[in-house]
């Protein structure tokens, strides 16, 4: 037996309490980024320097990629009970963060050979101006960092009990991994600016001219390697890979109860901090005392249950 909805009296909102508190602050770090990442931009070019100038553009595909979670939330509430979306529109994110890692990448590949021509071919840089914007990007990403720190936990259960289909809201909410990866972008940015700030202050003080266009390269090393990061885990989600954690509780409690075996399983990511589950087993259990025995699973968020 397997279960069904009858009439389908149920939405498949899977954003989380927190979207709304997210996309706010978001909207504010965006905000910050975009004045600061101009800033370093404009005087990167003034003053010559790529540690500088990679330090901006890392802030600009930064910008870019939260003014892109920024839409993605508002798109994602706008049609969160649209029909077309047959698991609600949780992964709306991932979508955003994927296209925004690719930005990312070329933007890193753009820097490094930038970088390495100036090593090739030094240019004069006024390692005193550069240095102080780039001290004042430094305190910008501290404060956004602080802003995307702000994060409310709270917990909420819904349960809609429609026969044998379930749906347990039982997520920990304040896990919105857009989020999360928009905080760890923004150590890297502070990470990018130390190292920008270091490279100007060796130029300044100890005639290290060169140490400038490395950090450049260091910097852009960094930026590749966040956006590999970023696309390697968001495609996880795009492409439905089995959340391991919730599928081994699955198992764990189906292996647990006597004379059923499971014959199929699926878990996925439906969004932040949600999954769904598709189980199939043989056996003597109703498919609601299944249900039962399943449905408490936190981040479960849709649970569908056959019992052949």
């Amino acid at each position: 037996m397997t279960d069904t909805v009858p009439g389908g009296g149920h939405d498949h909102d899977f954003l989380g309490a927190s979207h709304d508190a997210n996309a706010r602050r978001t909207l504010w770090v965006v905000l910050l980024t975009a004045v600061m990442m101009v800033g370093e931009i404009v005087a990167g070019y003034l003053t010559g320097s790529m540690a500088l100038l990679a330090d901006g553009f890392h802030m600009a595909t930064h910008a870019g990629a939260l003014g892109l979670a920024a839409i993605a939330y508002r798109y994602a509430r706008t049609h969160r009970h649209d029909p077309r979306f047959s698991f609600g529109t949780g992964k709306v994110g991932d979508l955003t963060g994927f296209a925004s890692a690719l930005i990312l990448g070329i933007f890193a590949l753009g820097i490094a050979v930038e970088s390495t021509m100036r090593l090739i071919d030094p240019v004069a840089v006024d390692f005193s101006a550069a240095a102080l914007v780039a001290v004042i990007g430094l305190v910008v990403n501290i404060v956004s960092a602080l802003l995307l720190m702000g994060e409310h936990h709270h917990h909420h259960d819904h349960h809609h009990g429609h026969d044998d289909h379930a749906h347990g809201h039982h997520a920990h909410h304040g896990a919105d991994n857009n989020l999360k990866s928009a905080y760890f972008h923004v150590l890297a940015d502070a990470l990018t600016s130390v190292l920008a700030i270091a490279a100007l202050l060796a130029g300044r003080y100890l005639g290290l001219g060169w140490m400038d266009p490395m950090m450049g390269i260091v910097g852009a090393l960094v930026i590749a390697r966040w956006s590999w990061s970023l696309m390697r885990d968001t495609a996880e989600v795009l492409l439905d890979t089995t959340d391991a954690t919730i599928a081994a509780t699955l198992r764990s409690r189906i292996d647990a109860a006597a004379g059923v075996r499971l014959t199929d399983l699926h878990v996925w990511r439906v969004g932040p901090d949600a999954c769904a589950a598709i189980v199939e087993v043989e056996g003597a259990m109703s498919a609601a005392d299944l249900r039962a025995r399943l449905g408490d699973i936190r981040q479960l968020a849709h649970l569908t249950v056959a019992v052949r």
